[in-house]
């Protein structure tokens, strides 16, 4: 027997990832759809493309008959105003409901039920992003892989990489930073491993998944991946700084992101970093999904 119509509206959140997408529908107290795919085919630079691809996603996850009220979606490598802006155009064009756009790191501060601070992401890749006291929104990080993304999952391989050919360059025997990377990327040696991230099709996520080797060579003692790892702590906790000389209000930093909240070392030296840095300002790790925080800027229409 099909489930009855939900009869309050109907707020639709989206929280658009490096790697997965998740959607969440609620009416009232009911939640009417929770689902989780993968973010392949998000093309945020792509207006048309990524207001179609979050269309087909809706129309995927919701039942039919249902229509949305409001819809909200904070989105990966959204960077600026003017592409949150157009991508929230053309998908108001095609369903015809309010729709808000923002990057997904702003999706934070609202789901941990503040009204203010900064939102800390350390997934596959890095960004922060705060609003100034005139509500415009202010992003530092998030450049990818290739140039940025210093203490996200592909930025960390990118920097061991670097570091253990910068050992093998001064003749120092492979450590297990060295063999962990070597093993992963299925080459013979180090001098290898150039080419095999650079021959990488989606290098944020072909990098990325390889970060577990720069852990697990941390805890059998690698010194250089220790070093990465302190290295990218402190790059997470200079996005903070940043944002605070620039103007914003960074008290409260939520932190989310699969990597440095799942891994101890990491958190703890970005958590160290921050404190020296600013010693004002109070990392607070999310409790609840990102989706909630695009929840919150739905129900904000109604």
């Amino acid at each position: 027997m099909q489930d009855a119509l939900p009869s309050c509206p109907l707020v639709v959140g989206i929280d658009v990832g490096g790697t997965k997408t998740h959607l969440r529908a609620v009416a009232g107290d009911r939640t009417v759809a929770d689902h989780v795919r993968t973010s392949g085919g998000w093309r945020p630079h792509h207006p048309g493309a990524a207001a179609g691809w979050l269309a087909a996603l809706v129309r995927e996850a919701l039942p039919a008959g249902t229509r949305p009220a409001a819809l909200a979606i904070g989105g990966h490598a959204c960077e600026t105003p003017r592409q949150c802006a157009a991508i929230r155009t053309a998908l108001r064009d095609l369903l015809d409901v309010p729709v808000t756009v923002v990057g997904d790191a702003e999706l934070l501060v609202p789901a941990a039920g503040l009204t203010k601070g900064v939102g800390l992401v350390a997934g596959t890749g890095s960004v922060a992003v705060g609003r100034r006291a005139d509500g415009l929104a202010v992003q530092v990080g998030g450049w990818g892989a290739v140039l940025g993304d210093e203490g996200g999952a592909a930025g960390l391989v990118r920097e061991a990489a670097r570091a253990v050919w910068a050992a093998h360059d001064r003749g120092e025997a492979p450590d297990a930073l060295a063999a962990g990377l070597v093993a992963a990327f299925d080459v013979a040696e180090v001098p290898a491993l150039g080419a095999a991230l650079e021959s990488a099709a989606d290098v944020s996520a072909e990098w990325g998944r390889h970060a577990p080797v720069v852990f697990a060579a941390a805890e059998a003692g690698s010194l250089l991946a220790r070093d990465v790892i302190a290295a990218g702590g402190r790059s997470l906790a200079a996005l903070v700084v940043r944002l605070a000389e620039r103007g914003l209000a960074v008290d409260d930093v939520v932190v989310a992101g699969s990597t440095v909240l799942t891994q101890p070392r990491l958190y703890d030296a970005f958590a160290t970093a921050l404190a020296e840095a600013l010693p004002g300002a109070r990392p607070r790790p999310l409790q609840v999904p990102p989706v909630e925080g695009a929840l919150a800027l739905a129900r904000a229409f109604l």
